[in-house]
């Protein structure tokens, strides 16, 4: 769970290392975990935070190339961008986060709102606009044949 959190928010690239610190810091941070407390979101949490920082990182970085392309072109199948990775890239962060942790960790909203901030409310909202902007970027091959599931 805690490498899938870390290949949507992260990419398959760069989720290896956030997964090998996550567990590096909840070795660290273990001892002091109380008895009652939900140890899966704890993990979530941790990787969260440390998805963010090698984001962060990431941002503060140069990237050699040996030439700067004059525009980005994205490799697309018959228009559609298939790239489940990209396409959450494409949400705005708090639509990401939600649809992250609640679809792909398995997180119920309640502890979703505790690794993003806010409400279970909110974090319902959240998932709820971001799959909706998923699916108006991507809708599924039955609806533009024109039939119905």
């Amino acid at each position: 769970m805690v490498l899938r959190v870390c290949r949507a928010v992260l990419g398959p690239v760069e989720a290896d290392d956030a997964w090998s610190e996550t567990f590096l810091a909840a070795l660290k941070a273990y001892p002091e975990l109380t008895e009652d407390a939900n140890v899966e979101a704890w993990l979530v949490t941790i990787a969260h935070r440390k998805a963010i920082d090698i984001t962060r990182a990431g941002g503060r970085r140069a990237v050699p190339v040996a030439e700067v392309p004059d525009r980005v072109s994205a490799q697309r199948a018959e228009g559609r961008d298939l790239d489940l990775g990209a396409a959450l890239a494409a949400l705005p962060p708090k639509q990401r986060e939600a649809v992250v942790y609640h679809y792909l960790a398995g997180l119920p909203y309640q502890e979703v709102a505790v690794v993003i901030g806010g409400s279970a409310d909110a974090a319902r909202r959240s998932a709820a606009d971001g799959i909706a902007n998923l699916r108006k970027r991507y809708p599924s091959t039955a609806a533009q044949k024109g039939t119905t599931r």
